[in-house]
């Protein structure tokens, strides 16, 4: 049977230097979870882990490149042993690249499946040989409710993000009998430094402080996919449900014209 509600104990997410991954390392540890936070970035975990010395709870930097898989195995044996089994891992970490059809190159599809999939991989392949013989364990892996659906600029993104989502539907299955929790975290768009960088209108746009509260009240939940904001949620869903001819007229509008 699958891991019951979370409690306070140890937790690793990934991509925590800023965005997203900051604010819910932060939101966890005033709650009293001691949290190892990983990215490339050692000063902004750093200066990240400092800051959290009042809280209930505590954040420790690891500075870890996911793409790196035997550094990946390192950084988790190195939080089981200075903190004890992970409880809670949140494997957020992943970027984006906007690519053009008239601007085509592999370049970005190379990146973006080395960071957002293969780094996604590489953390999975060091969790789970430690959490399946304790038959415990709780897994968030985050894609993007852009992966239900191909959209304009985002043919990387969305490839990657839509393979984190097939990957976790066919794992959860097995964990689910091997005792641990998977869970898939679908964001919209949030208020992050990433974000800040989109030249496009961005629907239903989140405050990082106010998605974090809905990714951390989920991950306290039973439920297996997690999404905010829950408007553009129900829209995307909608828009993966279309017929073919009737999702490409409405994403064909969404096509950045020449200036």
């Amino acid at each position: 049977m699958a891991a019951t509600a979370a409690k306070p104990g140890c937790a690793w997410i990934t991509g925590a230097s800023s965005g997203l991954g900051q604010a819910l390392a932060q939101q966890m540890a005033a709650d009293g979870w001691r949290v190892a936070v990983s990215a490339r970035n050692s000063d902004q975990l750093r200066q990240l882990a400092d800051a959290a010395q009042n809280l209930d709870g505590a954040i420790h930097a690891f500075p870890l490149d996911i793409t790196d898989e035997a550094a990946v195995r390192a950084t988790v044996h190195a939080i089981e042993r200075d903190f004890g089994p992970i409880d809670q891992a949140v494997l957020n970490a992943g970027n984006h690249q906007p690519v053009l059809a008239r601007q085509f190159a592999s370049a970005p599809f190379r990146e973006l499946t080395d960071i957002n999939l293969m780094g996604t991989v590489h953390c999975l392949d060091a969790l789970l040989p430690v959490m399946i013989p304790r038959k415990a364990g709780r897994i968030a892996i985050v894609a993007s409710l852009a992966g239900y659906r191909g959209l304009p600029t985002s043919a990387a993104y969305g490839m990657t993000k839509a393979g984190l989502i097939n990957m976790a539907e066919a794992l959860k299955p097995e964990l689910d009998l091997l005792g641990l929790r998977l869970q898939l975290v679908n964001p919209g768009f949030v208020r992050t430094p990433l974000t800040d960088k989109n030249p496009f209108p961005m629907p239903f746009l989140m405050p990082v402080e106010q998605a974090a509260a809905a990714f951390y009240r989920g991950l306290q939940s039973q439920r297996f996919e997690i999404v905010f904001p829950w408007r553009f949620a129900f829209l995307m869903k909608l828009l993966r449900l279309m017929p073919a001819p009737l999702a490409f007229a409405v994403t064909r509008r969404l096509v950045p014209r020449d200036t």
